[in-house]
This record gives structure tokens, C-alpha cells and sequence, in this order.
């Protein structure tokens, strides 16, 4: 992403900032899924006897079923999928992520922003962040802002589809909230309103909630998809002496254990259409939903203006096998008990590039491992900075989180960064690097 390292607006930064504490947590990984659309009173509201039950019921009366299918029911089913009614989050969950591990992730992605961003527009602008968690990069983000004094310009839209969490981030960030019945037939007559809740931050900064992407206001903006497209549906294909065959899952008849099994389809499948006619590999895996949602904001971006991040632990095209599950920060597998463990695949960046490039609508800039994409944005500066004035027990807190994020066996580099801007200011990125 260039070679500008420790911009001025750092030093402006750390110079004004206190510690600000954040709790010891172990190293694992957030995941979380985005529907296009939800509707949560159309769904059936009778809890199933158990996750397993309901598949094993479908499958048996519908043959297997796609992994990307799976992945949907076992994340996301309206009553018992894993994100929708509990907090998956830190010690007691089943992972953690940068932005719960330490501030000094939040506050670089904060300078980051706005040291692009004033690059190009000096007006009013969005943060939308897909699968925000807790909330807690944003809260982190607000906090650097303000000691900017550039809070009056900034709306934060956040899209998420889990009720629960949903309640988590509006209470970590909000002073006051409003809800919206978006089934509600006066809701749904102002076209103009898309959110189904509304917070204020004790800052005055105004935060939406969204379950699509599609229904967040058309203007100038800074996507954040941190640990998001990880969790999106996969499909995973197998290459065979007959050509290209899906993996399904389906029942195991007679087994003492709520467990799954792969199976082949017998041809191919519609979504054998989704792989490209040159893959050299002989097993893949593909999400089509992160190339739909990719080229919403590619279309989007191109039109409204702004700037795109995504920082996940992915590959640029050549890993094949990836799918697991993930419970109390163990690898999991991920067809035993369905509900109780994460599911994630690794991000595929080369195909993201690939559509965000279409058309000439987009340019990318990485990925680059985590650890430089933070190093050149000053943030061993900003570690000594907190370290500062505080207790031998904080330093060493800090310096645990620190190496955390930043370690090549930890996420230093299996985590990547990805940044996309408008095609339009190619020259002008060429003139004034993207850090």
C-alpha cells in the first residue's frame, strides 16, 4: 500500500491521547454474517428441538445439501443460529479479534481513515461498518476523532443482521436509542428510512442500524469490513475425473454423535458456474455472496465517493481447504453439533480484487500482512506513548496485546489488509501513496 510511513496527523495524535484500557483477551478471530435482506416476522417462530434436528430433518427429506446452505442455517437461523442470540465474543466465546485485544488496532484504522480521507474530501462523510461485533472498533474510531474535533461531519452506519448483537453495540455506543418496526406498514411508507434502529452517542454522533448493505444512504463513505467476509456462505468443489464436483453435506444414518458428513454431488452443480475456466487448483472454495456484496460497493464507491478497508485473514487465490469451526478458541470441525462452534472460511483476496477491479471501476492497493499495514502507520510509536506513566502491570498488558496483533506466529501475518478506492483518483493515489 505504498511506502509513507508514520503520516503527520500521528504525530498530532499521540501526543494529545491517553491510555485507554482494554482487557486481556486470547488470540482468536471474529467472524459474522450478512444477509441481503432479513424479515424476521415472515420466519417460522417455532424453536426446532435443536439445530441438528431441523438439518438433519431437511436433508433427510431433501437429499444433501450445499456447504453454503450450512453455513446459513448454522450461523444464521432466525432461533438457534450461532450469531443470532448470544455475544460470541472474547473469553467466553469462541474467539477474539484485533479491536477487543487492544485500542492501539482501532486507533491506527482511525488514522488511517483520516488521513485518506482528507486527501480527498474535506466534507461531511459515512463510516459503515459490515458485522461491527460489539461495536467496539467504531467506539474506538469515534474516540480518535474527537481529538480531532471532526465528530461534526460523521454519521456511522452499521449493517447487522443479529439481534443480539445488535443490542450490544447500540449499548457500548449510545447515549440514547430509538427503535423502528421495520414490518411496521407507516415504517415502510417512507422510503426515505431504511433503519430499523437509531442511536446518539454521548458526542451527538449519530448511528444507524441496517440488515442490508443496500439500505444504507447514498454518499460519500468509508467502508470497514473487519473479520466479515470470513463468515460469509461458501461453496467448496472438488475436481474428478468427471470434472467439477460439489461437496455436500449430508446425514449420518445411525451415528451416536449430532455429526454431518461430505459427500459428492453425482455432476455438477449450478454453482460449478461461479469457477473460472483457467483455476489450476483441484479443490476450491467460493463465496458467492462476498462477490455480490464486493461489487455493491464497488458500484457504489464508483458513484457516492469514498474508500473501502478489509482486514481478514484470507490468501491471494492459491489455498484450497480452508473451512473449520472454531469453539472456546479451538479449531473445531465444523459438521459436529451445528450451533455450538464458529464456522469460517479463509478470504479469497484475489478474487475480491478481481470484481472490485471490473470495469475499471476500483483500485486495490494490497493486501499487505497487518504487521507492516500497522507498523507504517506509527503504531510502535503509539505503543510507547502508552506505555508511558503507567504501572509495571499495564505495561505489560499492553505489550502482550501489542505483540498479539502484530507477531508473525500470531495475526501479524496471517491477517491482510486490503484497501479500495475509486479508479477515478489512480494518478492522484500514484502522486500521494496510500499508506
Amino acid at each position: 500500500m505504498g511506502v509513507c510511513k508514520g503520516p503527520q496527523i500521528f504525530k498530532k495524535y499521540v501526543k494529545c491521547c491517553k491510555p485507554f484500557n482494554t482487557i486481556m483477551l486470547p488470540n482468536y478471530q471474529q467472524h459474522y454474517l450478512f444477509y441481503s435482506s432479513c424479515n424476521f416476522s415472515t420466519l417460522n417462530d417455532k424453536k426446532p428441538q435443536s439445530l441438528y434436528h431441523h438439518l438433519y430433518s431437511r436433508i433427510l427429506a431433501c437429499g444433501p445439501i450445499t456447504v453454503s446452505d450450512y453455513m446459513k442455517e448454522v450461523l444464521t437461523h432466525p432461533i438457534v443460529g450461532y450469531y443470532m442470540n448470544k455475544d460470541v465474543f472474547g473469553k467466553q466465546g469462541d474467539f477474539i479479534t484485533s479491536p477487543e485485544i487492544t485500542q492501539l488496532f482501532g486507533e491506527m484504522i482511525a488514522i488511517w481513515m483520516k488521513y485518506e480521507s482528507q486527501k480527498i474530501s474535506k466534507g461531511p462523510f459515512q463510516i459503515v461498518e459490515l458485522g461491527p461485533g460489539r461495536g467496539t472498533l467504531i467506539k474506538d474510531i469515534l474516540r480518535v476523532y474527537k481529538q480531532f474535533k471532526s465528530l461534526n461531519n460523521v454519521t456511522v452506519h452499521l449493517v447487522e443482521i443479529s439481534p443480539t448483537l445488535s443490542s450490544i453495540q447500540a449499548k457500548n455506543l449510545c447515549k440514547t436509542v430509538i427503535e423502528n418496526d421495520v414490518n411496521n406498514n407507516e415504517f415502510k411508507k417512507d422510503n426515505s428510512v431504511n433503519y430499523y434502529r437509531k442511536g446518539i452517542t454521548e458526542d451527538g454522533v449519530k448511528i444507524y442500524w441496517y440488515y442490508s448493505v443496500k439500505d444504507v444512504p447514498k454518499n460519500f463513505s468509508i467502508f470497514l469490513m473487519h473479520e466479515f467476509f470470513d463468515a460469509l456462505p461458501i461453496h467448496k468443489f472438488q475436481k474428478t475425473d468427471r470434472g467439477w464436483c460439489e461437496i455436500l453435506v449430508d446425514i449420518v444414518q445411525g451415528s451416536n454423535e449430532e455429526k454431518f458428513r461430505y459427500v459428492l454431488s453425482n455432476a455438477s452443480t449450478p454453482a460449478t458456474l461461479y469457477i473460472s475456466a483457467d483455476e489450476k487448483r483441484e479443490h476450491i472454495e467460493i463465496s458467492p455472496e462476498t462477490l455480490v456484496i464486493v461489487d455493491y460497493i464497488a458500484d457504489f464507491l464508483w458513484e457516492h465517493g469514498g474508500f473501502a478497508l478489509i482486514c481478514d485473514y484470507g490468501h491471494n487465490g492459491d489455498k484450497t481447504d480452508t473451512f473449520r469451526g472454531f469453539f472456546q478458541h479451538k479449531i473445531h470441525d465444523p459438521l459436529l453439533c451445528p450451533g455450538t462452534a464458529d464456522l469460517t472460511a479463509d478470504v479469497d483476496f484475489a478474487a475480491i480484487k478481481k470484481i472490485a477491479e471490473k470495469d475499471d471501476r476500483l483500485i486495490a492497493f494490497g493486501p499487505v500482512n497487518q504487521s507492516n499495514f500497522l507498523r507504517n502507520l506509527g503504531i510502535d510509536v503509539r505503543l510507547q506513548m502508552l506505555l508511558k506513566n503507567v504501572s509495571e502491570e499495564r505495561k505489560k498488558s499492553l505489550k502482550s496485546q501489542y505483540h498479539m496483533i502484530m507477531d508473525e506466529d500470531k495475526m501479524g501475518t496471517r491477517f491482510k489488509v486490503l484497501s479500495l478506492f475509486p479508479s477515478i483518483l489512480k494518478e492522484y493515489c500514484a502522486k500521494v501513496p496510500v499508506v
